[in-house]
């Protein structure tokens, strides 16, 4: 008994005399929030502006043909029973196209704009990977954390750093036309 509670003594002093130094090492950690830069950043703004100016005609153009199939199914529905039969199965058959239409052109504006939403986010993506990266190295982080951190404490949130920064970067990427496809 006495041996072993002497060499546990004897291992308890050896781990106290290891050097202190290899757990007094610190690390500059910081987290962002990629969902906040996205929301919040110029060129995200940018591209939503450039988006709904690219696709506003076509929206448009499928609200009139809403507009006109909804008149025409009104006309069906109030006018019926004094149409002849040959204008009314006509009018059917207008009506169905319309909405055969209507429903193709819905499908083929959703599929664009999700491609188009797709490809700028993208490109913006790439500029936030950078600009925390320059943030990170300006700022002597040696980690930075995104997707997957539940909280972060506002003394590691590098997010409005990064914003700042996407904010200054959109105004020199404008005047020289890089940031514009």
């Amino acid at each position: 008994m006495k041996k072993t509670s002497m060499l546990f003594l004897l291992g308890a002093l050896c781990i106290g005399m290891l050097p202190a130094t290899a757990s007094a090492v610190e690390y500059k950690i910081g987290a962002v929030n990629a969902v906040r830069i996205l929301e919040q950043s110029p060129q995200a703004a940018q591209m939503r502006k450039q988006i709904e100016k690219e696709f506003s005609p076509r929206d448009q153009q499928l609200v009139a043909q809403q507009k006109k199939l909804k008149k025409d199914q009104d006309r069906l529905s109030k006018d019926s029973a004094i149409m002849s039969d040959s204008e009314r199965k006509k009018l059917e058959r207008d009506i169905i196209d319309e909405r055969r239409e209507l429903k193709r052109g819905q499908d083929e504006f959703r599929e664009d704009l999700t491609f188009r939403r797709n490809e700028e986010l993208a490109k913006i993506q790439k500029e936030i990977i950078q600009a925390i990266q320059v943030v990170a190295k300006e700022n002597n982080f040696d980690l930075v954390l995104s997707d997957g951190v539940i909280f972060a404490s506002p003394k590691v949130d590098i997010t409005q750093l990064v914003i700042d920064h996407l904010d200054k970067t959109s105004g020199t990427k404008g005047k020289s036309g890089q940031g514009k496809k």
